[in-house]
């Protein structure tokens, strides 16, 4: 049991690997299962209408449902339908929480997943995909129509956009790396092909390797930033947060 006294900092429902969809994580709960788990708390009264009144509710949408959907696909054809399925559920989310009583709701905008290592490894890691980087967009610019949508529907909550997409391309950018292969080889972990980091063959032997100065890493795996990573993100962000509350 978590003491009463921390639940006022709040409570984290998200689920690593998941997504608004079903994702390739089985039996991980979707956003709308998240959501079910808030609304319980409140049916059991751990969270009160008087603490809601000053909350602030984060909803992250990461590249899960993007993963899941390539796994299935081999043609990216119906990758725009697809993206605003996506943005059409994610908007019923929204609405839910909304109604739910959160006067204040944030969304992220979803990263440049062109720059991502999995998806650079295509160019050898000479540059971010494109390809990958205009679905991001793509994606962006629906989730702010929608956005817009929803703030001139809604009279119980705001509902901003955190745009991560932005932050991670200029702290990207600001590394103190000459080139964009550079950038990406200050991985903090390397895998061989069909491993990941951590990984060990049958034998026990390391399939991966760990880069010579961590602390200068901007990746930790082929899609997650590391610590210093989040850091550089966060600056790009910083002066801009307080527009959120």
């Amino acid at each position: 049991m978590v003491k009463k006294s921390k639940l006022r900092f709040g409570m984290n429902f998200a689920y690593g690997g998941t997504g608004v969809f079903e994702t390739l994580l089985i039996n991980g709960p979707n956003m709308t299962t998240q959501i079910n788990l808030f609304e319980k708390q409140l049916e059991e009264e751990v969270y009160l209408e008087c603490d809601l009144d000053s909350s602030v509710a984060l909803v992250s949408l990461a590249g899960n449902d993007y993963t899941a959907f390539v796994a299935k696909h081999a043609d990216l054809e119906d990758l725009p339908a697809f993206t605003t399925s996506i943005i059409n559920q994610l908007a019923k989310n929204l609405e839910r929480i909304s109604s739910l009583g959160v006067p204040k709701i944030v969304v992220t905008a979803i990263e440049p997943m062109g720059c991502l290592p999995q998806a650079a490894a295509s160019s050898s890691y000479q540059n971010c995909s494109e390809i990958w980087n205009l679905i991001s967009s793509f994606h962006n610019q629906i989730l702010q129509q929608t956005v817009l949508k929803l703030n001139s529907e809604c009279e119980k909550s705001v509902i901003k956009i955190l745009d991560l997409y932005g932050a991670i391309r200029s702290a990207f950018k600001s590394q103190k790396h000459h080139t964009v292969q550079e950038s990406f080889e200050a991985m903090l972990c390397w895998c061989d092909n069909d491993f990941s980091c951590g990984s060990l063959d049958e034998s026990g032997a390391k399939k991966y390797t760990v880069c010579k100065n961590p602390e200068l890493s901007f990746f930790w795996d082929s899609v997650h930033p590391s610590q210093n990573g989040w850091r550089a993100v966060y600056s790009e962000l910083r002066s801009s947060l307080h527009q959120l509350c």
